[in-house]
């Protein structure tokens, strides 16, 4: 498995869905008429961009060992229901320390026009395979 950091991803639109973001905000307590929740960021952000990461080959990620340890989201501003946004993810760094695997994906989400609105930052633990330590050849 190759580290993978500085791996960039397609951009994916998304339209900011009414009933989707209604769902959603009634799920977690809030109330529909303020608008997009700030947590809905992680559909239309993380949610439309990860699959890439998850689905590339090179990356290697095992879903069996993973862990979502860390989500942070930086707005510009909250998208408005109906607004078609462009998500797009990057791998910012991949390393390997102590039989664990640390990527941290980027996000960043713009309107059509393509101003900001979004950036996230997601680290993912993957704990790797740790295979037993030869005994030592008997003489």
């Amino acid at each position: 498995m190759a580290a993978i950091a500085g791996r960039t991803y397609p951009a994916v639109k998304i339209e900011i869905d009414r009933d989707r973001v209604e769902e959603f905000a009634h799920a977690i307590g809030a109330d529909p008429a303020d608008g997009v929740p700030p947590t809905y960021a992680a559909v239309y952000s993380l949610g439309v961009t990860a699959p890439h990461l998850f689905g590339d080959e090179d990356a290697a990620i095992d879903f069996g060992r993973l862990l979502h340890a860390e989500q942070e989201f930086e707005w510009t501003r909250q998208p408005d229901m109906g607004e078609t946004v462009v998500s797009s993810g990057r791998v910012a760094s991949d390393v390997s320390r102590r039989g664990m695997r640390f990527v941290t994906f980027e996000t960043d989400t713009t309107d059509e026009k393509g101003a900001a609105l979004c950036r996230s930052r997601t680290l993912f633990v993957i704990r790797q395979e740790v295979r037993p330590a030869r005994a030592p050849a008997r003489p």
